[in-house]
């Protein structure tokens, strides 16, 4: 009888242990590990994993921290978000912000004061 499934990718070696979800999950994320990620610095797309959460580019040599499986997390993009708003200063998104926080106080405060006025 012919196979009905291919066992392919890095999780072959698992065979049909450990269940498909497990195996899914360990796939991607040995996926992300070996991928090649663009250096920050020279943006040359070399980026590799030397051991866990220290990225290298093979270009410039250039070592930094990162995630264990992606040298860029969301929690490192947001950080470097508030950090270059803050050298850079506000965008237009953050001064509409600013403005409907602005606005709400305001509101809360003229309703504050009729409170106060009518007792």
């Amino acid at each position: 009888m012919a196979k009905r499934t291919q066992k392919s990718g890095a999780t072959a070696r698992f065979g049909a242990r450990y269940g498909v979800s497990v195996r899914r999950r360990a796939g991607s994320a040995i996926a992300k590990k070996s991928k090649n990620y663009t250096c920050p610095k020279c943006q040359y797309p070399k980026v590799s994993r030397q051991v866990s959460g220290i990225w290298a580019c093979k270009k410039c040599d250039h070592k930094f921290t990162g995630g264990v499986w992606e040298p860029f997390t969301r929690a490192s993009d947001s950080n470097n978000r508030v950090i270059r708003r803050g050298m850079e200063g506000a965008t237009a998104t953050d001064m509409t912000v600013i403005a409907q926080q602005a606005a709400l106080e305001y509101e809360r405060k003229l309703a504050e004061e009729s409170t106060n006025e009518e007792e």
